[in-house]
């Protein structure tokens, strides 16, 4: 796939503007380039267009110019979300296809849209006026993060073994400590340890400067020295793979975590990478660490993204429910008499 060669022009300028402009990943792009063809995808088809028999996914989008993307209205918007959340197929591949996106999937896709007509209007200068402004994107159903407990976390590093162990106990302890994404430990290189510091580059191609405690600092001597014996080919990648010796993927990474995690008699299927993300936040802030401190070492844009996990045990929220005096009043006694036990020694 690539959008350069695939993409009509009005799309292509779009998303190498987010690449070159905007700074977004190559993946990012990719994901607004999917997402954007799937949409004119089913507007062609909706609007006659096309043949209606025409199968969605061979459906092109070569034809796509300004007056088809001012004709769009947010009736042909929401009529799109409505079709992802009922008739979309949510695993193509899979042998008993369910249907519907989720609220998640359907808010990134309103979000490609949004950020479309936005270009538009406010760079290209296409479109006068913004037909998108007032689109709403699905209502998200906000769940705690799932994390690994100090003693469930101790014990997961104290299982590493096998012949990846230095490495391995490495990159655990590195997910632990910093709260690195998968894709920010997976594109480390050796420059970016300095001392008691590593340089961390983020989403949006965003850099921070994170402290290594004094654990990191040993995991990461000893995989150093280790790798210095293994005849690395990508001289660059801190992370490499014993098979090849090239930088390791981030589909080796999620494999490995999950191995570990079932070592240390876990549950794989409800712990990933990313919950070991989530456990660093949250051990960082139940032993002092500020909400702001920890927006920084996460590399959060938004304060409201780290604040979840200010919800998982907030014990000022344990202390308002001791205070309440209705929580002395305990049920005694066949007939339901009530009992005040405040004053109880």
């Amino acid at each position: 796939m690539n959008f350069r060669t695939e993409a009509p022009p009005i799309l292509r300028e779009f998303l190498t503007y987010h690449e070159t402009v905007q700074g977004h990943s190559r993946k990012t792009v990719d994901e607004y380039y999917l997402d954007l063809r799937n949409f004119f995808r089913y507007i062609k088809l909706e609007k006659g267009k096309i043949p209606y028999s025409t199968p969605f996914d061979e459906i092109s989008i070569d034809d796509v110019d300004i007056e088809l993307v001012r004709s769009i209205t947010l009736s042909d918007v929401y009529s799109y979300m409505n079709y992802l959340s009922r008739d979309r197929v949510t695993h193509r591949n899979s042998s008993s296809p369910e249907y519907g996106l989720s609220p998640a999937a359907r808010a990134r896709k309103v979000a490609a849209i949004r950020s479309f007509y936005k270009y538009l209007t406010n760079k290209a200068k296409l479109i006068t006026e913004n037909p998108m402004q007032d689109l709403d994107a699905p209502r998200l159903r906000k769940s705690l993060p799932k994390y690994l407990t100090l003693e469930e976390s101790v014990n997961l590093l104290s299982g590493v073994d096998g012949k990846n162990q230095t490495r391995d106990y490495c990159m655990l302890t590195l997910f632990l400590n910093c709260g690195l994404r998968i894709s920010e430990l997976v594109g480390l290189n050796i420059t970016d340890v300095r001392d008691a510091q590593l340089r961390v580059l983020g989403k949006g191609n965003k850099e921070r400067m994170l402290f290594l405690n004094d654990a990191c600092r040993q995991a990461l001597d000893d995989w150093l020295a280790e790798r210095e014996t293994m005849g690395v080919i990508d001289k660059n990648a801190l992370f490499v793979t014993r098979q090849n010796h090239r930088r390791i993927t981030t589909a080796a990474v999620h494999k490995l975590v999950k191995k570990h995690l079932s070592a240390a008699g876990l549950d794989s299927t409800q712990y990933s990478s990313h919950k070991l993300r989530h456990t660093a936040a949250t051990l960082m802030l139940q032993n002092g660490v500020d909400v702001r401190t920890l927006q920084e070492v996460l590399g959060h844009d938004n304060l409201n993204t780290t604040q979840i996990y200010t919800h998982v045990d907030n014990e000022d929220l344990r202390a308002a429910a001791r205070a309440n005096p209705l929580g002395k009043i305990k049920k005694t006694g066949k007939n339901g008499e009530t009992k005040d036990n405040s004053d109880e020694k």
